[in-house]
């Protein structure tokens, strides 16, 4: 088993860091290994995936949430979950529809005047630019009620949902344009454009799909509705889409289903649809040069107006010659764009075939005009084989593909066969299939459908999940699966279950294309990016009666809400601006009141409303909702309601002992004693930051920022306690001088966390065995007596190597055999001054060694602690 580890250390780790640890770990990794049944290959595969604490993952994956209506947002390689992002329903913890600005965004999706808060995110896709994602928008379509979403990249938050005014479905949505100027989204079952009714008789005749081309503004971020336009196309059930890049730059390609136009009749003696919807042996990929159309579309004459929205007739698009249909496999469910634009792939899920098409063979017979027929509907129908580069047989159900940075190389997910094929589509040759678990969808390669696809791995987006994780009930989680393609053979590295939703499609971008904000602007309305009509700033906290209408004016900081109580009138509606003050990053405030089904998330800078109507009486209080400090639970206050036709009799008050006035000189002295003594402490931290030079590190400098603002409020709050104080009033002084201690308390809170951030970084690195040496002190119960850095409940170890003649072969006796050494000088005046002996904690000999190693450490940066 040793030479496994070694063997195992030096593949994960290198020769040289190998053979470091090699010896350094006893063979712990063993045990492990034994009692957990793992293998040489399982190491290796949780290696690959593993991100240690404060690390970054190479790629961020957007997946769609289902019927969630969400987005999930997870780290590759090591698939941790990192954001849900709410898009088309209520999300509470966010508060995303419990506040007035968020809910602005999502009635933004009401349809023909009705609320609609359930969604079914199916196909995220990122904006790009040269074909190549630039990390700034996400674009997102809802199935269910045709509509797309806009989310902004700057903060991972929904700006914009637009409503398709003339499809009834789609399902083919999101794609982006090669440089964004639109997206596109197709219709899915087809419907009339209008909202009247019409028979099912009339299928041919009056319904109709599409596809929707979305003007996108990629500067700001938004879709102009005005700017877009509507293809109309044959009831053909269109499908999923993508646009043309490089060579093919200009086109677009929709495939589709139910080119036979069955619509079914099980409850009239018909066969139900799946059986009339697969009988003909191709279905249509319809072609289009959107790039032409929408300079048709500019002319009025051209277009016909639906429901304020323009569609360009299918007559339009072909007298125009800029709509043509290729015959595909039958019952495609996607096309995808080579990254050069040259070669189109579709897979027919009925169909053990991929068919690849080539660009410039379909070009030339559109500049020929050499079609073989025309559709029902007029349209000119291409040769298929003459359209063809080739084909290749790949097994039961192919269905989406993603491309690799391998030139010609592409990967298939088989649904049936549940495996992923690796295959050359220039050469048409299979290299290789992985099992995967199980009846994979969609694949979500690296990049893998711009024009710079990253390889290195490919996730299987599983519907079942079956045998492969803990029950839950008959609900099973569905099942991410990371494989690793960069060897020859893939291997499956990661099972991830994803309790949210049905996930369909996932896209991935490298990292360092996102650089997401860390705070707002103050007082930033985070849905519009503007300043928000309510910011609200310190000292500028106010209640403002307009009639009926009550505006409160509120800002939050740790550890506290201003005002702390609000009083209304039964039947008031409320408005209140709530501005979260905060500067350092990750100091999220929550607030709601109880009752009310309000709930705003307010990230630092940002300013956000609830509105409610105070239709019950009553006493409600009002809190932050997110852990932000030690004073977390005292950061509230009360919303009293009281009826206006009630006459209230006031209770009987309570007579209560006081303070004498001596009592309260005492207190007053003591409070003001403990604030100096604090005020100490955070001088020796300001002096510490100040030698080690914070603000050479953005991460502490920020720290120091919010601590700084904390501290600027203590003369305010000291000119008020030394008034009190001439006044003669020593319990208001007590208050406002308490006010200051908790001040301070924030200050030395925030100021200790950029001290210890600080050490981490200006510290010499932690070796391996430092590394395990610090463990090995955590977890030996050494830190529960003593703390590096000042005496505790036993002495200050810092320097303790340097205490003693040959201090390491001391320190090991005396942590080895503590009892041995109880009556030795030194050791007798540490028990009688700290009142505790050293116990025994059986500690082996090479944990001992790295404790000595880790003290070591902690001399050589003696002057950080």
């Amino acid at each position: 088993m040793r030479e496994t580890f070694n063997k195992l250390a030096s593949i994960i780790l290198g020769t040289s860091l190998a053979a470091s640890i090699a010896v350094a770990d006893g063979g712990e990794l063993k045990k492990i290994m034994e009692a957990r049944g793992l293998t040489e290959n399982d190491v290796i595969r949780a290696a690959k995936t593993y991100l240690p604490t404060g690390g970054r993952d190479e790629f961020v994956v957007f997946s769609s949430g289902g019927q969630s209506g969400q987005i999930i947002v997870y780290g590759v390689p090591s698939m941790k979950i990192l954001k849900y992002i709410a898009v088309f329903t209520p999300e509470p913890w966010q508060g995303y529809g419990f506040d007035q600005d968020s809910l602005a965004v999502l009635r933004q999706g009401n349809i023909r005047g009705r609320e609609i808060n359930w969604g079914d995110t199916h196909h995220p896709a990122l904006s790009e630019q040269d074909g190549k994602y630039d990390g700034k928008w996400l674009a997102i379509n809802d199935k269910a009620n045709p509509r797309v979403a806009i989310i902004d990249l700057h903060d991972f938050e929904t700006k914009q949902i637009v409503v398709n005014p003339i499809f009834k479905s789609e399902h083919g949505g999101a794609f982006f344009t090669q440089n964004s100027d639109y997206i596109i989204e197709s219709c899915q079952y087809a419907a009339p454009f209008d909202n009247n009714y019409h028979p099912i008789e009339e299928y041919k005749e009056t319904y109709r799909g599409g596809a929707t081309l979305w003007k996108f503004d990629s500067k700001i971020g938004r879709i102009d509705e005005k700017a877009s336009f509507t293809i109309e196309m044959p009831p053909y059930m269109q499908d999923l889409s993508d646009a043309g890049k490089g060579v093919s730059d200009g086109w677009a390609f929709t495939n589709s289903f139910n080119t036979e136009m069955y619509t079914g009749g099980i409850e009239v003696g018909m066969p139900p649809n799946e059986a009339g919807m697969s009988r003909n042996d191709t279905d249509f990929l319809h072609i289009y040069n959107w790039k032409k159309l929408a300079e048709v579309a500019k002319d009025k004459k051209n277009v016909k107006i639906v429901n304020g929205h323009k569609i360009i007739p299918i007559e339009v698009a072909v007298a125009n010659n800029a709509l043509f249909l290729i015959p595909e496999p039958k019952s495609p469910h996607g096309v995808d764009v080579s990254p050069t634009g040259e070669y189109i792939t579709v897979c027919g899920k009925l169909d053990t075939h991929a068919s690849v098409y080539k660009w410039s063979k379909i070009k030339s017979l559109i500049d020929a005009k050499k079609y073989v027929s025309k559709d029902p509907y007029g349209i000119p129908i291409l040769d298929m084989k003459s359209s063809l580069h080739g084909q290749v047989e790949l097994g039961l159900g192919p269905l989406h593909n993603q491309y690799s940075n391998v030139d010609g190389e592409i990967y298939t997910s088989l649904y049936v066969d549940s495996q992923i094929v690796k295959w050359n589509y220039k050469d048409l040759k299979v290299l290789d299939k992985e099992n995967v678990h199980y009846n994979v969808g969609h694949l979500c390669g690296m990049e893998g459908k711009s024009a710079d696809p990253q390889g290195k791995y490919i996730i299987s987006l599983n519907k079942l999940a079956i045998d492969r994780f803990q029950s839950v009930g008959p609900l099973h989680p569905q099942n991410h699966q990371l494989i690793d393609i960069s060897g020859k053979t893939m291997d499956l590295l990661y099972d991830m279950p994803i309790p949210l939703g049905e996930p369909h499609q996932a896209v991935a971008i490298r990292a360092s294309k996102l650089h997401p904000a860390v705070r707002y602007e103050m007082g930033t309305n985070s849905k519009t990016g503007k300043q928000h009509i309510g910011k609200t700033l310190a000292g500028q906290e106010k209640i403002v009666r307009k009639g009926n209408k009550v505006f409160i004016y509120a800002t939050m900081v740790r550890s506290h809400i201003n005002p702390e109580r609000i009083t209304v009138n039964k039947g008031d509606e409320v408005t209140m601006y709530l501005t979260n003050l905060e500067r350092a990053q990750d100091e999220t405030h929550g607030f709601t009141v109880d009752h009310y089904d309000v709930h705003t998330s307010l990230e630092p800078g940002e300013t956000s409303s609830i509105k409610f109507t105070a239709d019950i009486e009553g006493v409600f209080p009002y809190y932050c909702t997110e852990f932000c400090s030690a004073l977390h639970l005292e950061m509230m206050g009360y919303l009293m309601v009281k009826d206006p036709n009630k006459k209230y009799v006031s209770a009987q008050k309570l007579k209560m002992k006081t303070m004498t006035p001596q009592e309260l000189k005492a207190e007053y002295d003591k409070t003001v004693a403990v604030n100096a003594a604090t005020d100490e402490v955070i001088q020796s931290v300001v002096a510490f930051l100040k030698e080690n030079k914070f603000e050479k590190h953005k991460v502490v400098a920020d720290l120091v920022t919010d601590a700084f603002d904390q501290y600027g409020q203590i003369p305010a709050q000291k000119k008020l306690a030394d008034e009190a104080v001439k006044a003669g009033d020593l319990e208001k002084a007590i208050l406002f001088e308490n006010m200051i201690w908790q001040l301070m308390v924030k200050t030395a809170d925030v100021g200790i966390r950029a001290k210890d951030a600080l050490v981490r970084l200006v510290a010499t690195k932690q070796s391996a065995t430092v590394q395990a040496g610090e463990k090995a002190f955590g977890e030996g119960g050494c830190s529960g007596c003593h703390v590096i850095g000042k005496v505790s409940s036993g002495p200050d170890l810092t320097g303790v190597l340097l205490r003693h003649e040959n201090g390491e072969k001391w320190v090991k006796d005396f942590i080895m055999n503590p009892e041995k050494m109880y009556n030795d000088a030194y050791v007798k005046s540490m028990i009688d001054y700290f009142n505790l002996k050293m116990p025994n904690q059986h500690m082996s000999e090479k944990e001992v060694t790295e404790i000595v190693e880790y003290l070591k450490w902690i001399d050589d940066n003696a002057n950080l602690f």
